[in-house]
């Protein structure tokens, strides 16, 4: 194969857009486009083209970018507009892109105006809809003003930013994985290259050795963002070291854990970036061939990651003799089942082969025996997305975020009972308070923060004890959670501690695959305990049962998924027993959540005997001559909570 000449197609890339004066980028990962993008989007192609002194010009979306890699051939399709010389050159002209997820979830959609002139200021607004573009481009072409009432505005304050880098959110991160998100047209392949991309996989292939690599990975520190949190190096190197002529490399894209969106919007925002990190790997570790294994509840990070595929196939960066090199490297898209399961590593490998999804006894590891009996690296999509930093800056580099034995950043997806959900990167060590009240704003409604639930279904509970506590691989595993993936569910005092526990339970528990008793038997019987603590149900002995088993669970589970299945109940036990014991003891929920321990009473000095509430039990559990005080039979009563609701005196409340 020809070698691929990266400067040249970054050099023609860069001409095609010189003569353009504006660039329009509008979030299309999959939040925002629930939240109305795609209107978004196609109004600014209308408007734009209809507008006199504006050429909107679309990237196109063949997977090939403007066309650089078919020879520079093509070129941006223009709309059809056609405009004077003279209004052209006043108000120029503009490219209008779709991006991956910017972060801010919460604000969506998200549409950044961006001059393209030399220290011009972007102007930055959220929660734009297919109404708001007439007045936006109206206001860029009178003005050059941005329309106010559209920028961010900081929930404490009320102060208001014009563009995205001044936003505590954005300027509290570090972003690595994510730098380009939000930035770039996620199919393009020459804006890609134009912006180093594919520069370290050139180097790589046509500079270094196989174990070179590996070493340099090792030196970094990276390690797995997916779950345990393993040397990516040393990873490399066990495969590298064993004997064969066919090796893989797998992409984990399996991301199920409620909550969790990092992997989905780094492959819709940067696809290849993750693919330029498996080519990477795939050197090091010998490997041939490559699959990403991504859920088909992904449709658009499938997509997008098959585009980039191939694009890249087109370019000539996957095939045979990469850049003029005698290493071949072919990859391919897998669409999972969608089981939280197969997000273990030999579950996914089971999948791939298209046996069912369950775990295998380890050893022997994937690196030594993995996908159809050979060697096999299984990488989560963080972590290729990472690869490509340490390569361009360096171990040593790599190393000044983070701590020293986490190094680098980690992507959170942070939700809940926070001002300001979304997709962040911090480096590991951030602390929790940072995290929720510097970057999520803190919490709504001036509630208290009660705990956060981090790493998912596997990982555990951290109560306000842990607010200043740096958050990476050892500490939290010493207090009984983990990085896992990276969720960060907020909680605030109007939670339940034990619901949160048995909401978790019931996934892990309706995810076991059953091939293991332990697994299979005991989150079955976790859950029972939980659902008859919050129904009120509860005998004495439940939480020592419950502790017990979880116990034997974690101990005995054949995989990593059964093993920390208990985390969020045994966490919760430790930090929050006394919300449990009034479960079970006083039959009473602290925080008003659990309908079966709520009693409804009505206050006879508020209650004016209005009838209201009686009429519309649907039980008839009220009773009362009208224009006197009423009361509710408990016996009767199924705490449905429709008469609290319809009271205008406030008189009924559940205690």
């Amino acid at each position: 194969m020809t070698a691929v000449n990266l400067v040249e197609i970054a050099e023609k890339a860069r001409q095609r857009i010189a003569g353009i004066n504006y660039r329009v980028l509008i979030c299309a990962g999959t939040g925002c486009i629930a939240s109305g993008s795609k209107a978004v989007y196609e109004e600014f192609i209308r408007l734009t083209g209809a507008i006199p002194g504006i050429d909107a010009v679309v990237m196109t979306d063949d997977g090939c970018g403007s066309g650089v890699c078919d020879g520079g051939t093509g070129g941006p399709k223009s709309n059809g507009a056609v405009k004077s010389k003279e209004a052209t050159s006043i108000f120029g002209t503009a490219v209008v892109s779709k991006t991956g997820c910017h972060g801010l979830c919460q604000k969506g959609p998200l549409v950044t105006v961006q001059p393209l002139a030399a220290g011009a200021e972007e102007i930055f607004y959220c929660h734009v809809t297919a109404e708001d573009v007439t007045e936006i481009v109206g206001e860029w072409i009178r003005s050059g003003n941005p329309v106010e009432r559209l920028l961010y505005r900081d929930p404490n304050n009320g102060h208001t930013f014009r563009n995205s880098r001044e936003i505590p959110f954005y300027t509290k991160q570090k972003r690595i994985s994510l730098v380009d998100c939000g930035h770039i047209e996620p199919e393009s392949i020459d804006e890609y290259i134009m912006r180093g991309g594919y520069a370290a996989a050139w180097r790589v292939i046509t500079q270094m050795a196989p174990a070179q690599v590996c070493d340099e990975v090792a030196a970094s520190g990276l390690r797995g963002r997916g779950g345990a949190g393993f040397s990516t190096g040393k990873k490399w190197q066990f495969a590298l070291a064993v004997k064969g002529d066919i090796k893989y490399i797998v992409c984990n894209g399996d991301e199920g854990d409620p909550g969790a969106f990092m992997d989905r919007s780094i492959m819709e925002g940067d696809p290849h970036r993750v693919l330029e990190g498996a080519i990477i790997a795939a050197f090091a570790s010998g490997a041939s061939h490559g699959y990403f294994y991504i859920r088909s509840e992904y449709p658009l990070a499938l997509e997008r990651m098959q585009k980039a595929i191939d694009g890249a196939r087109k370019a000539g960066l996957l095939g045979k003799g990469l850049f003029g090199s005698s290493f071949n490297f072919e990859c391919e898209v897998v669409e999972g089942a969608g089981a939280f399961v197969c997000g273990e590593e030999t579950a996914l490998l089971a999948s791939i082969e298209g046996q069912r999804g369950m775990p295998r006894p380890k050893p022997p590891f994937p690196a030594q025996s993995g996908l159809f009996g050979k060697p096999t690296v299984v990488n989560n999509v963080e972590t290729l997305a990472t690869v490509r930093d340490v390569i361009e800056r360096g171990a040593a580099e790599f190393k000044k975020h983070g701590t020293p034995q986490s190094p680098g950043t980690k992507t959170f997806a942070l939700t809940g009972r926070i001002l300001n959900t979304g997709l962040i990167e911090v480096p590991l060590g951030t602390t929790l308070n940072e995290i929720v009240y510097e970057i999520g704003g803190g919490i709504p409604d001036g509630r208290n923060f009660k705990a956060v639930q981090i790493g998912g279904p596997s990982g555990g509970c951290l109560g306000a004890e842990h607010i200043n506590m740096p958050l990476d691989f050892e500490n939290l595993a010493q207090v009984g959670a983990m990085v896992g993936s990276g969720g960060i569910v907020v909680l605030d005092d109007t939670t339940c501690i034990v619901e949160v526990a048995r909401f978790f339970m019931e996934f892990t528990q309706h995810e076991s695959c059953g091939k293991c008793i332990p697994c299979r038997e005991g989150t079955k019987q976790m859950l029972a305990i939980l659902q008859d603590i919050v129904d009120g149900k509860s005998q004495p002995g439940d939480l020592e049962l419950l502790e017990e088993t979880a116990k034997v669970v974690k101990t005995a589970s054949l995989c990593a998924l059964g093993k920390t299945a208990p985390n969020p109940v045994i966490s919760t036990l430790k930090l929050f027993r006394s919300e449990y014991l009034a479960h079970i003891d006083r039959r009473y929920c602290p925080a008003g959540v659990c309908v079966a321990l709520k009693t409804y009473t009505i206050d006879p000095s508020l209650c004016n005997g209005c009838h209201r509430c009686s009429m519309k039990c649907p039980v008839g559990a009220i009773e009362g001559e009208k224009r006197e005080a009423h009361r509710i039979d408990v016996t009767k009563c199924t705490k449905c909570g429709i008469c609290a609701s319809l009271c205008k005196f406030e008189a009924i409340a559940a205690v």
